[in-house]
């Protein structure tokens, strides 16, 4: 048997998997929610968007999971501020301080003008 290029006997010419995409949370809701919606089947939805049906049933069932987390308790609990805002107010104070004793010396001293 000969080994014509094009013939189907090439190992090489096989099917190239597609590089794996990243989707954002934005995406993954958009999706699920258009799932959940029921207007469209998982083949049209997955051929919209360019994803396996798969994907979108997985997509779907963590969307209706954690919905509930949503309504439920501490779901709008006001979140403690990451920085201690005490901390912050006491070296604007500082820096305001020093801010002030600075442009004095420097106004003393003429190296810094009255007219700012």
């Amino acid at each position: 048997m000969e080994f014509l290029p094009g013939n189907g006997d090439d190992r090489r010419e096989q099917k190239r998997r597609r590089p794996r995409q990243n989707h954002t949370a934005a995406v993954k809701t958009k999706v699920a929610l258009a799932a959940i919606k029921g207007d469209r089947t998982l083949a049209q939805l997955a051929e919209q968007f360019d994803v396996h049906p798969n994907q979108i049933t997985s997509w779907k069932a963590q969307l209706e999971g954690g919905a509930a987390d949503v309504f439920g308790p501490g779901g709008n609990a006001a979140v403690q501020p990451a920085v201690d805002v005490k901390s912050l107010h006491a070296k604007i104070g500082e820096l305001t301080l020093e801010n002030d004793f600075l442009e004095g010396a420097l106004t003393k001293a003429g190296l810094l003008s009255a007219k700012r």
